[in-house]
């Protein structure tokens, strides 16, 4: 098969943009328009004045002979043969299993780990302890609106796992060369996403189309023999010579507990899991503690970020611009942008009573109003006093009960210029220490003021506040130390309108469950997997890692349709 790359299209509307690329192919074949399919669509606007697509695409129905022919005379095209990447399920093992697999968590992780289990015959139970995604939403939206908490149900908890509310970006930097990426892609567009996932170099499915994709994920598992076990949490488990032999489950809503036989258990409880770290630590299970990023939220105008990339002429033909910026302190701290979400919201994505934390999300149109970016700072683990596994989980936690008493469980906003110049958190340690003295939220500022051009767009309601004065002194000291160097990269980055939202401190474990070469923990029958389990940083490469697990697990174990 012959890929043609840097096929260079200008921003026109679609359709004329595919009669462009097809005469292109044309050209590189002397005449014909063999089948072909895009691998790659991209935007290059680094010359603003010269913005345009570049595409690559693979030619399908090619003979050999005319294949060499093609790339002798290729000139000027950058063309190669390639051979068609299949992602392949490995052979069964031979070890009996005396259970269905289990597989804690319904987030990417633990959802590709069942269709790969269940595609295999091996008929994985898969248990939950937040709502099936349909109930989900209906809780998050009821609780957007003013309703109460659910604490196993909500923008953390429940089918699909934290990235269901958060824009469904699949891009990611992990290699892969055995075509599992291409498989998830695959799996997604076969659930209802849009098919220009498999070649968009930033793809992503969109918050309210990924809610219908993880529906039908779970209706496929289930077809192919798997099960799922809703409202239900992970207590413990039960080991006998260091081998998994059952686990220990409670029903949130009856509150009825049970124990069910399990000799292998893919677990991937997703990074707010925190009951679950501490309640398996005390059993016996191997963590560690790794760095991780919190910091704030910020919103600009999308007419503003457009203008920036693209330039003030820009053509009608491209996307909703988007970032990735990275900066380094003095001393060496990383500071960058996270889960970027042109046309996007920040929503209250609170898990816990009395914490208040938030995200991004966009729709498939990423039609919003604002762009909203998470700008996180590195935490080590030596930024804390106390030098115990759960140290980073407290500072999360304390960060979240001081946002939520300043802004009443609000998503507290602050605009930039007033935050650049709060000196409140600069009297803070720069270790962990007690959460500062709090202003009152500003309550009885107008939420809407004319003379400010950027107006917060949120799903959960807000209030002004001073997020500054909530930030630890080393958090807030290396975001100011950061906006410059972004606003040179990105001019007009920085301007005083632009808001700050805290607290965004979710975007990573602050845990590793250490497994070993076989996938397994310190507990055999255990598989660690996912972001919440410290392997993963996104949904494309949760569900990779979720993947993996599965594969593991059938290269040990029998199917389980010839044990029973």
């Amino acid at each position: 098969m012959i890929r043609i790359h840097d096929l260079t299209v200008p921003p026109l509307p679609e359709e004329e943009r595919r009669k462009i690329l097809e005469k292109k192919i044309r050209r590189f074949t002397g005449g014909y328009l063999p089948a072909y399919r895009i691998v790659r669509r991209s935007v290059d606007a680094r010359k603003k004045e010269e913005i345009r697509y570049i595409y690559s695409v693979d030619l399908e129905d090619v003979d050999a002979k005319t294949e060499k022919q093609l790339l002798f005379r290729k000139k000027g095209f950058t063309a190669e043969r390639v051979d068609p990447l299949v992602y392949r399920l490995p052979e069964s093992g031979e070890e009996a299993l005396n259970a269905p697999p289990l597989i804690i968590g319904a987030g990417p992780a633990g959802l590709f780990a069942a269709w790969m289990l269940a595609k295999a015959g091996y008929r994985p139970l898969v248990i939950e302890q937040g709502a099936p995604v349909e109930e989900r939403e209906r809780d998050v939206q009821a609780f957007w609106k003013g309703s109460a908490l659910k604490p196993w149900s909500n923008v953390q908890f429940g089918e699909g796992g934290a990235g269901t509310f958060s824009d469904g970006k699949l891009v990611t930097g992990i290699k892969d060369p055995d075509g599992r990426i291409q498989e998830v892609l695959r799996i997604f567009t076969d659930c209802g996403a849009d098919p220009s996932i498999r070649y968009d170099a930033k793809p992503h499915i969109g918050t309210d189309v990924l809610k219908t994709v993880v529906k039908k994920m779970r209706e496929q598992i289930i077809s192919m023999g798997g099960r799922f076990r809703f409202h239900t949490q992970l207590l413990d488990f039960r080991a006998e010579n260091g081998r998994l032999c059952a686990v220990r489950l409670r029903d949130t809503q009856s509150g009825s507990e049970e124990l069910i036989p399990a000799s292998a258990m893919i677990l991937a409880p997703g990074h707010s899991a925190r009951e679950t770290f501490y309640a398996l630590h005390a059993q016996g299970l191997q963590m560690e503690a790794k760095p991780f990023a919190a910091g704030v939220r910020i919103e600009h105008p999308q007419s503003l970020i457009n203008t920036i990339q693209y330039g003030s002429a820009a053509p009608e033909n491209l996307p909703p611009a988007d970032y990735k910026l990275t900066a380094k302190t003095a001393d060496g701290r990383s500071v960058y942008s996270f889960c970027m979400c042109p046309g996007g919201q920040v929503v209250n994505a609170s898990s816990e009573e009395g914490r208040l934390c938030v995200n991004g999300m966009s729709r498939r149109a990423r039609d919003g109003r604002n762009a909203n970016a998470a700008l996180v700072v590195q935490v080590e683990p030596k930024d804390f006093e106390d030098k115990d596994l759960f140290a980073g989980l407290r500072f999360q936690r304390r960060i979240e009960e001081t946002m939520y008493r300043l802004a009443g469980g609000k998503i507290p906003v602050q605009r930039w210029e007033e935050f650049s110049r709060s000196k409140e958190a600069l009297k803070e340690t720069e270790k962990e220490s007690a959460a500062p003295s709090l202003p009152p939220a500003l309550q009885d500022m107008p939420e809407e003021n004319e003379a400010e051009t950027v107006v917060p767009d949120t799903c959960g309601a807000w209030v002004k506040a001073d997020v500054a004065s909530a930030l630890p002194g080393f958090m807030y000291s290396a975001l100011c130390e950061a906006m410059p160097q972004f606003d040179r990269r990105m001019p007009g980055y920085a301007c005083p309108e632009a808001l700050i939202e805290g607290f965004e401190g979710r975007t990573s474990s602050p845990i590793r469950i250490p497994r070993g070469g076989d996938g397994q923990s310190n507990i055999r029958g255990i598989y660690p997997a996912g972001e919440g389990a410290g392997y993963a940083g996104g949904i494309t490469s949760a569900a990779v890692d979720g993947i993996k697990a599965a594969e593991q697990i059938i290269r040990r174990f029998d199917r389980l349709e010839k044990n029973t």
